[in-house]
């Protein structure tokens, strides 16, 4: 009798824990806070029982912290360089592209630039710009990028010039944190740390959401970068995890991405 009611606990924890679902641990870049937020609402909405837990941070930060040991179940990275890194380290499987974004200047109000000027006003010498930390945060990697194509379009010593005179001001190991709930951008700038600050098209939204006063510039298309991102399912990860991301490779999760400014990868 004493075995049966044991067996019988057992069974019943075992239910309560199917009934439950996985918790599935998301780590993804910091552009993508606000559009993976709902994108983990609308996938639990629709797989009742399932948890989504998601931690933000540089993409290459979160990979480097990945290929030390933490554990994760899913990696979202804004480029498809450092989830590669995981799948050639076997740490992860291969990774899939799920969007795309481009570059932005966000000016302060004070700042006057078009289309047409923004290259030379990056090269005035009295213009602070602000930008990611390349190598720690793929948004300075692109953004460097885009240093050298200013340079390939006839203007010689750009880069040098651009890249010396940059403000690394956000994604690096020593970067401040994100005040809670905020835009880094929009604070930044409304802070008057910079001039103007090259990011995420995505991220120009946002920070001009929250302080209405700054300016959005579209960066020229000559010299303009566009970012892959990447998702990847790490090694021992449920099977849930994978739902996830097949999830955000759907109709509806392209969905949510697309509302947040995200293209199509």
């Amino acid at each position: 009798m004493k075995r049966l009611v044991v067996m019988g606990v057992a069974l019943g924890m075992g239910a309560l824990a199917a009934a439950q679902g996985t918790e599935i641990k998301v780590l993804a870049a910091g552009s993508l806070r606000a559009a993976l937020g709902d994108v983990a609402k609308a996938y639990e909405a629709a797989s009742p029982g399932r948890k989504v837990t998601l931690g933000f941070g540089a993409s290459g930060l979160l990979k480097d912290r990945l290929v030390a040991g933490e554990r994760a179940d899913v990696f979202a990275s804004a480029n498809m360089e450092h989830p590669q890194a995981l799948a050639a380290a076997g740490k992860a499987a291969a990774p899939q592209a799920f969007a795309s974004n481009r570059l932005c200047a966000l000016g302060s109000p004070a700042f006057d630039a078009t289309p047409d000027t923004l290259v030379a006003k990056l090269l005035d010498p009295a213009v602070r710009v602000g930008t990611s930390v390349p190598k720690a945060d793929p948004a300075g990697d692109y953004t460097w990028v885009m240093f050298e194509r200013i340079e390939k379009s006839g203007r010689a010593g750009a880069f040098k010039t651009l890249s010396e005179k940059a403000l690394q001001l956000t994604g690096g190991p020593n970067s401040p944190p994100p005040p809670a709930n905020r835009s880094a951008y929009g604070a930044l700038m409304a802070a008057g740390a910079a001039d103007l600050f090259i990011t995420y098209c995505t991220n120009a939204v946002i920070a001009q959401r929250e302080e209405p006063s700054l300016k959005r510039i579209e960066v020229p298309a000559e010299v303009n970068v566009s970012a892959s991102y990447g998702v990847t399912v790490l090694q021992g990860a449920p099977d849930d995890a994978k739902q996830f991301v097949q999830f955000l490779l759907s109709a509806p999760g392209q969905a949510v991405l697309a509302r947040h400014g995200f293209a199509a990868p």
